[in-house]
Formats: C-alpha cells, structure tokens, sequence
C-alpha cells in the first residue's frame, strides 16, 4: 500500500500539477483545459474492455495518444524537481525511468524512488530503483514532503516561464 501511495503521489504530482502549470505558463488556460481533458479521457478511456457488447479500446487510444504527448514535457520536468535536491541521481533517472512501460510515469516515479533510496515494485512488470528498501512508515511522510518542497519550487518557477514566454512572443512578434 505504501509503494503504491508513493507512486500515485509521484505520477499525480506530475499529470495533476506540473503538466497543467506547464501548458497553462504555455498556453495559458485553454492549454491547461486541452490537457487536463486529455489527461482526464485517458484515465477513463484509456482501458480496454467491452462495454455493451461493443469492444470500447479505440475510444481509449486517442486520448492516450494524446496524454503521452502532452505529458512527454512536465514528466521529465517533475522528474528533475522531485530529484533536485539529489543531482547525483540525475544519470540514473533516465535508465529507470525507462523500466515503466508508460512512456512518461516513470519519470516521476522513479526520481521519486531515487530521491526517497527506495525501490518501488509493479509486480510482474517493472522495478525502479531495484537497490532501494522496502518503503516503511516513514517514507510516506517524506514522499509528501518531497513533493511538498518540488511544489514550492514550481511557485517560483511557473511565474518566471510565464514572464519568459510572454517576452519571447512579443519580441517574435
């Protein structure tokens, strides 16, 4: 329970907070809308199955065509927030980052594990970070705080893009 609450917080840091404050300093809120609406249709089409007697996975496809696409960006942005404060780790992110079969959960989920020196399972489909421990009671708490602190970064940093893009279109213009 603890591994999947530490991934959940990791890969929803990422798609519920970084990937929206990307596309809104981006696009401002239309761009914040556009992802959100393709995040939210991949997690609710994003499955295969039949429904009815109708076989739904084509519904799917397009929104998690679109949600890797959209998210490919602030993934690897909230990869290296989470692991600021462990640059050393930087060289690692990616080769675990690529054990997840999603082309962009794990990035946050693995800086997660490698900041946190812990190794986070999918039982028959990845590990990350395989020489970490096992979470304990503690690292729930730290989880929380590391994206707590990754957070406070963001409120620095999305006003500073914000003001960069805006000066770089009006001198495009």
């Amino acid at each position: 329970v603890r591994e999947s609450a530490i991934e959940t917080l990791a890969e929803n840091f990422s798609d519920s907070v970084v990937a929206p404050l990307f596309w809104f300093a981006l696009l401002g809120l239309p761009g914040a809308a556009l992802f959100r609406f393709a995040n939210t249709a991949d997690a609710m089409w994003g499955y295969r199955g039949v429904y009815q007697g109708q076989n739904w996975a084509w519904a799917g496809k397009w929104a998690a065509r679109a949600d890797d696409v959209l998210c490919w960006l602030p993934a690897r942005i909230t990869g290296v927030l989470l692991l600021a404060a462990a640059p050393q780790r930087w060289r690692q992110l990616r080769r675990e980052a690529a054990r997840t079969p999603s082309p962009n959960s794990g990035w946050p989920m693995a800086a997660m594990a490698l900041a946190l020196g812990l190794a986070l399972h999918k039982p028959g489909v990845y590990t990350l970070n395989a020489s970490g421990g096992q979470p304990q009671p503690p690292d729930t708490p730290a989880a929380i705080r590391l994206a707590e602190k990754s957070l406070l970064a963001l409120v620095f940093i999305a006003p500073t893009a914000i003001v960069l893009i805006v000066f770089l279109i009006r001198h495009v213009q």
